[in-house]
């Protein structure tokens, strides 16, 4: 069979009293908005699935994506707060006892951890309850990291919470939608082959349930992976962050054991 005899067979029927050209029967044309809607109704049960399935990846993921960006704007702006405090602040026990009246952010979780195992091990070895500087130079400090990197990790673990259903999100849906596709196709094949005509309203469902799978596919995976990515940059510079911090506390806590001493 030439190409010729194929496009004439696709050819789109004159309408009856020859005005224009309509679409062939049991073929509608709709609008974009009623596509997808449509397209889902008319499809197969296994299309179906993979359409349901991969819409409800896609809400998944956008809320994801909301709760993810709100929760690191609030903790940058509370880190900022934090910072700006502790740097204007005239001791580490002002600053925590402020800290109770500064919202939960990264900063606080490290130094609260920090501070408290600094009291715990002045207290154990001062009965009286003061400060002994030479107390915590055998190994002191080095609780104190211990407990601050605790904290750390504790926190860079909270925050990247959810990111795992993004990163599979993005990495399967494509698959899920392609999937549709070679289903949708072999769908439109199966009608060639049971009609024995190939014209455009044997094709066009099948056809179309193929596409529609393809697309939903990527617009559940295109977000995600650039969330995922954008999410887990930002918690890389919080969890730099922390680093930075703890080494600073540890370093003010040395000086002013030596400058005690």
């Amino acid at each position: 069979m030439s190409l010729w005899s194929i496009a004439l067979q696709l050819q789109v029927p004159a309408a009856p009293g020859g005005g224009g050209s309509a679409a062939p029967q049991g073929f509608a044309f709709t609008s974009s908005g009623s596509l997808l809607s449509d397209t889902f109704l008319q499809a197969g049960p296994v299309v179906k699935l993979v359409l349901f399935l991969l819409i409800m990846l896609s809400v998944f993921c956008w809320a994801i994506i909301l709760y993810k960006y709100l929760m690191l704007r609030k903790a940058d702006r509370n880190s900022q707060v934090f910072m700006t405090f502790f740097s204007n602040a005239s001791s580490l026990m002002e600053v925590y006892h402020a800290s109770k009246n500064i919202p939960s952010n990264p900063l606080l979780e490290v130094f609260e951890a920090g501070y408290l195992e600094l009291s715990r091990l002045v207290s154990s070895r001062s009965p009286a309850g003061r400060e002994e500087p030479g107390a915590l130079r055998s190994g002191g400090v080095d609780n104190v990291s211990r407990a601050m990197r605790k904290a750390k990790s504790r926190t860079a673990t909270q925050m990247e919470k959810y990111l795992t259903f993004l990163a599979t999100t993005g990495s399967t849906a494509p698959f899920i939608g392609l999937f549709g596709t070679v289903w949708g196709i072999m769908t439109a094949f199966h009608g060639i082959g049971v009609t024995g005509s190939a014209n455009l309203a044997t094709v066009a469902p099948g056809i179309a349930e193929a596409l529609i799978a393809t697309a939903v596919g990527l617009f559940a995976a295109i977000p995600a992976v650039v969330a995922y990515n954008f999410f887990l940059q930002r918690i890389r510079v919080h969890s730099k962050d922390m680093e930075n911090f703890s080494t600073d506390l540890l370093n003010l806590i040395e000086r002013q054991l030596h400058k005690a001493g």
